[in-house]
């Protein structure tokens, strides 16, 4: 059985993967959804990631069709209390910014979608600076004193605007981030390691990744000549054309061979042995791509193979 793991200075036990559900509603309708949240609860996962916001960019879509599709089988399997949901605030097209006036309201819509009277991890999805932290953290402090949010966390926010929530926090005795969602994975690793990484690490946040697969280039099925069939294949195969994409590509293979796996549970695993990461967040359309994403519950890599990653990828 794969071990929880905590969310930073919270309560919350986690499965070392947490559940994309940008695609609920979208590329996987509902019951093809129903059918990965059943499968991956039932491989003792628990930790569900959406946004109000999801999936509001597809054709006919209003934004709230995946917190609404992640509502109704939360209502029907009745395993509420089992499952740590995690959802965003700030960008749903009703529901602009961060304003503690649409923090509220957004929480209230979020929580008729979900079909609950709580949601477990709160973030502001994009911080927008221009809203005071005080006004933001405000609001989310009421939000928990109401019991309405469990915890709260950041997304897209910069170092300078974490210490200075997390200050204010500390200094008036409010609510407190207790996570972090940044932009991070194999490719992509300057938004989070430095400053930002160095922050969360000595104030005790725990990091949970997006795009932890690179919009599916790290699970290797871009390949030089191959057409992949997915809604984010042009963003993906990108970093097919840079030396880089192609050398972690390379390290992946051989390390994924060593230990008879996918690539993309050693790119998971690559990311779960970071310092402050609690569950990298990947998302599957069908029941198929689930086990690759599950392995990294089951996969340590040695520290070697970690600094082979590494070095490929700098």
């Amino acid at each position: 059985m794969t071990s929880l793991r905590k969310l930073g200075s919270s309560d919350l036990e986690v499965f070392p993967l947490a559940l994309g559900g940008n695609v609920f509603g979208w590329t996987a309708d509902e019951d093809r959804s129903f059918a990965v949240l059943d499968a991956y609860t039932a491989a003792g996962g628990n930790f569900v990631d959406t946004a109000d916001v999801y999936s509001a960019w597809a054709d006919g879509n209003q934004g709230g069709e995946s917190e609404t599709v992640l509502g109704k089988w939360l209502r029907t399997r009745g395993n509420r209390a089992d499952v740590v949901v995690a959802t965003k605030v700030g960008q749903h097209p009703e529901y602009q910014g961060l304003s503690a006036a649409n923090i509220k309201a957004a929480a209230d819509a979020s929580l008729r979608r979900l079909g609950t009277d709580y949601i477990d991890l709160y973030y502001t999805h994009y911080d927008k600076p221009e809203v005071p932290v005080e006004e933001i953290i405000g609001a989310l402090d009421e939000l928990v004193k109401a019991g309405k949010v469990r915890y709260i966390a950041a997304s897209n926010i910069s170092a300078e605007r974490l210490r200075a929530s997390l200050e204010f926090s500390d200094r008036e005795g409010l609510a407190r981030y207790v996570a972090l969602q940044p932009h991070y994975n194999l490719v992509s690793r300057d938004t989070y390691e430095g400053e930002l990484q160095d922050l969360a690490e000595r104030t005790g946040l725990a990091a949970v990744p997006y795009y932890a697969l690179a919009s599916g280039f790290l699970t290797g099925k871009y390949r030089p000549g191959t057409t992949v069939d997915s809604a984010r294949a042009g963003s993906a195969a990108r970093h097919l054309e840079t030396e880089r994409g192609r050398r972690v590509l390379a390290a992946l293979d051989e390390v994924a061979a060593a230990h008879d796996v996918p690539v993309a549970t050693v790119a998971l695993a690559w990311l779960a042995a970071q310092p402050t990461v609690a569950a990298p967040i990947a998302s599957a359309r069908t029941v198929e791509q689930l086990p690759a994403l599950l392995g990294v519950g089951e996969l340590t890599l040695s520290a070697a193979e970690v600094e082979r990653l590494t070095t490929a990828s700098a």
